[in-house]
């Protein structure tokens, strides 16, 4: 007698199909299974259940032609997330979602490799709609950080240095995109938190640099249009209250060009430096601008930037100094955040 398929693996096997009118009935199927499956008695899903149910969910998208098509899919896939009834269960299928493309990952060929960054870029997002649907309560904050930092920055999770510089370059875009309107600076502060202690810590030169340039880089580059949603802000307010008036409309205008004065010359590094009785290298300059953007994109309008997190500038600089002083930082890790801190330092006096 035949043996009978677990349902997992049955409606990975048909994810996975070359048919593709098989592959959407399996991705109807697997919505209301997994509704139906997550009021069981026995508990819902295990680990085990949903490595299995990604593998097919990945193959899907694999066999996906037509760009549209693959959008409309991985937004499709990435919302199966908030089909499940608790924050456990869903941080589960996040989690078994990073394990599996930690395991893909070097498997997938460069003609398909946009559409993964792209399912990337929307699980990203649908866990940042999930936190706000949770309306970013600090224990469901913290859940997602330790599970963002055992699967991603520690080195023992052998995480992909692909996977690992695209959410790098998206995490913040995306979290800002979500949650701007409603976070607040400590907030913000705990989402990027795991990165800053990676940076502390990490060997990885890559990796440091990375971090440098989209997180630290990102909120340096981002502090002149900050400030200036800050004040437009509180201008707002004054009007509704009747207490604005031409002369802080001014004072907002001189603060917001002093930031950007400020920020600029204290990027500014002093050419042919010494370091340990020797010239500072080109070598030297490009690290000592790793976490800085190019020219560019910081000349771009406020209105492409797009939403914008608010940080506590003397916060960040007070948690990356704590990190740098351990014994455990490396000397070139220690170097570099201090120079970073310096730049927090003066945005933060403003």
């Amino acid at each position: 007698m035949a043996s009978v398929l677990e349902p997992e693996v049955f409606l990975a096997q048909r994810l996975a199909s070359n048919e593709k009118y098989i592959r959407n009935r399996a991705m109807k199927k697997l919505r209301k299974y997994i509704s139906v499956r997550s009021l069981n008695a026995s508990g819902g899903f295990t680990e085990e259940d949903l490595l299995k149910l990604w593998k097919g969910l990945f193959y899907c998208l694999w066999m996906q032609d037509k760009p549209l098509l693959q959008e409309e899919l991985s937004n499709q896939i990435c919302s199966l997330i908030h089909n499940f009834p608790d924050i456990d269960k869903q941080l589960m299928y996040l989690d078994s979602f990073l394990q599996t493309m930690k395991r893909e990952w070097t498997g997938i060929d460069r003609l398909r490799m946009d559409k993964f960054y792209q399912l990337v870029r929307f699980m990203i997002r649908q866990t940042f709609e999930l936190l706000k649907r949770n309306n970013w309560e600090s224990n469901v904050m913290d859940k997602f950080v330790k599970l963002l930092t055992s699967d991603l920055l520690q080195s023992d999770s052998k995480p992909p240095s692909g996977l690992q510089l695209h959410i790098l370059d998206l995490y913040l875009t995306e979290l800002a995109a979500v949650g701007a309107a409603e976070l607040s600076a400590d907030q913000n502060l705990m989402f990027i938190e795991p990165f800053c202690k990676t940076a502390a810590k990490t060997k990885s030169r890559m990796l440091f640099s990375a971090i440098c340039r989209n997180i630290l880089g990102t909120i340096i580059d981002q502090a002149p249009f900050a400030v200036e949603d800050l004040m437009k802000e509180m201008k707002v307010l004054d009007s509704d209250s009747g207490q604005e008036s031409e002369e802080e409309g001014e004072e907002v205008e001189d603060e917001c060009e002093e930031n950007k004065t400020r920020s600029k010359i204290a990027c500014k590094k002093p050419a042919g430096k010494q370091i340990n009785g020797r010239k500072q290298s080109e070598d030297d300059d490009d690290e000592d601008d790793m976490f800085h953007s190019d020219d560019s994109d910081s000349e771009l309008p406020h209105d492409d930037m797009g939403p914008i997190l608010q940080f506590d500038y003397s916060a960040v600089a007070d948690k990356l100094l704590a990190l740098a002083r351990r014994s455990s930082t490396p000397g070139h890790n220690r170097q570099k955040l201090y120079k970073i801190i310096i730049v927090l330092r003066d945005l933060s006096e403003g």
